[in-house]
């Protein structure tokens, strides 16, 4: 039996994108992704006490041809039907792949395809063997495919064909083969999502009656609605309010989660950070553990790109710490001093997924450089505008010559963790590379991510890659996220995995 409605307060300024493939970064699949749709592959967000692995999500089986690793074979589940009730078979997936990859395509869609193309760089060809049974090719050997798979959503092709083969009609009625059905939404101000009573995975069919999604960009606005009543849930409490919430018995959740809060650099010609030094010293000069206390300790200073504690962290040679004395010796050496100041230019947004207390923690960075003669001026737009910025790349004039981006990172699997942001191949607008970095031995490590088919020695291999991240200062590499989230204390049967997205089944809500 059902119980209850759940409304959560976003850190998205409006409803991420309903027709399949969501925008507003992580967020929006969290939201809108893995509830009203289902991936080939999804995650295990069912336990909090170890990193979230892959498991069967539409497809109960895959594996690449021991004799050519280009060739992979998805076995799709038996009788699974999207919301409108048509089933869920290979022609689907093909479609749904063409939707994203194909501009040919009949239902070929930009504003999707710009949220999933580059996600699945790996696929070559696709096709359906028959109904249960789909081929992807890859260009070259990639043990990384399932993980790119993972975020693939798959939406309804007989209910776009029903609305007129048209998107905009489909945003306001999808039809996914998620646990939940979107009801209704308003753009930027709320989405209804009910639960779907025929989901093919019992244990994750929704308890709850309703849950409502409203967009609620700024932090202390958010608080203030959770405090009033208004919602009963909120991403991202502004660390100010939490000892009042706790002391008016709302819960404080979080977890470790494999996100990291960074300025990805430019490398393009002329760009200041070309020079280690100065890339060293900006990790020199902040002091992780006085910003944790910006943050009412709700984070994980960061040693690194990944956690300490990850699998993949290795034994880097640079210690990324708080020596200022250091930092000012490095910038020295670079040819700069108090009387010779480096002015650098970052893009920044004032909110948006993952993107944690983004003003007040730039302005910290902003304040912390400056004590290292380097001077920041920060250009800064609304969080879908960043995205658009984050694909076009430094070297687009739509960045106005901003030589960092403050831009937070899923580094949950080997392909979105590492090997999108600094690939040769990737470099935007091709893909996610933002900053134009391209390396020899870096490129090395990364073909060799993708052709070490065994988990255990491709962890070794990201071991060496990360060495080579920290040791090379390739990000200003400033916190890791906990995902901290405020709650009614009705709210019951929440787990948080240690992953970006969430099990909303599970939840009841107390009378």
């Amino acid at each position: 039996m059902a119980q209850g409605t759940l409304r959560i307060g976003m850190t998205a300024a409006d409803i991420p994108l309903t027709t399949g493939q969501p925008d507003q970064g992580g967020e929006g699949l969290r939201f809108i992704g893995y509830t009203v749709y289902d991936a080939l592959i999804n995650w295990d967000l069912t336990q909090g006490d170890g990193p979230s692995g892959l498991v069967p999500g539409l497809a109960t089986a895959w594996e690449a041809d021991e004799a050519d690793r280009t060739r992979w074979t998805f076995t799709l589940r038996e009788g699974v039907t999207f919301h409108d009730g048509s089933p869920f078979n290979a022609e689907n997936v093909v479609w749904n792949l063409d939707k994203l990859l194909d501009e040919g395509a009949e239902q070929y869609d930009p504003r999707q395809s710009a949220q999933g193309k580059s996600r699945i760089p790996a696929i070559a060809s696709y096709r359906a063997v028959d109904d249960l049974t789909v081929e992807i090719i890859t260009h070259e050997p990639d043990a990384t495919l399932p993980y790119q798979l993972a975020w693939v959503m798959m939406s309804s092709k007989a209910n776009w064909e029903a609305l007129g083969k048209d998107w905009e009609q489909v945003a306001a009625k999808p039809s996914g083969t998620g646990p939940w059905m979107m009801e209704s939404f308003v753009p930027r101000e709320r989405a209804e999502l009910v639960p779907f009573a025929d989901y093919w995975d019992e244990t994750r069919i929704p308890k709850l009656d309703r849950l409502v999604l409203i967009p609620l960009p700024e932090s202390n606005a958010r608080s203030a609605a959770l405090m009033s009543g208004q919602v009963d849930w909120i991403e991202a409490p502004a660390p100010d309010t939490i000892p009042a919430m706790q002391g008016n018995g709302f819960a404080i959740t979080q977890n470790a989660l494999p996100h990291n809060w960074t300025w990805h650099l430019s490398r393009v010609e002329g760009s200041p950070w070309n020079d280690i030094r100065v890339r060293k010293a900006a990790n020199l000069a902040i002091d992780r553990e006085a910003m944790g206390a910006l943050l009412g300790g709700l984070m994980i200073p960061a040693k690194g790109f990944v956690p300490p504690g990850s699998q993949w962290f290795g034994e880097p040679d640079f210690d990324v710490t708080y020596d200022l004395e250091a930092a000012q010796a490095l910038m020295t050496e670079a040819g700069f001093g108090p009387d010779n100041r480096l002015k650098v230019k970052a893009l920044i947004s004032p909110s948006g997924s993952g993107q944690m207390l983004p003003l007040p923690m730039n302005e910290y960075i902003q304040q912390s450089l400056a004590q290292a003669w380097i001077d920041v001026e920060f250009m800064v737009v609304e969080w879908n505008q960043m995205i658009n910025l984050w694909r076009a790349g430094a070297a687009d004039p739509s960045v106005e010559g901003s030589q960092s981006i403050n831009f937070t990172y899923f580094i949950q699997d080997p392909f979105t963790g590492f090997i999108r942001h600094l690939d040769c191949d990737l470099v935007a607008p091709n893909g996610t590379n933002w900053g134009h970095y391209c390396d020899e031995d870096m490129q090395a490590l990364f073909e060799e991510i993708k052709t070490t088919f065994d988990p255990a020695e491709q962890d070794a291999v990201l071991r060496r890659t990360h060495g080579k991240f920290v040791d090379d200062a390739l990000f200003l590499m400033v916190t890791h996220d906990v995902a901290p989230r405020a709650m009614s204390p009705k709210v019951q049967g929440f787990v948080q995995p240690q992953n970006w997205y969430l099990n909303f089944s599970s939840i009841t809500m107390a009378e």
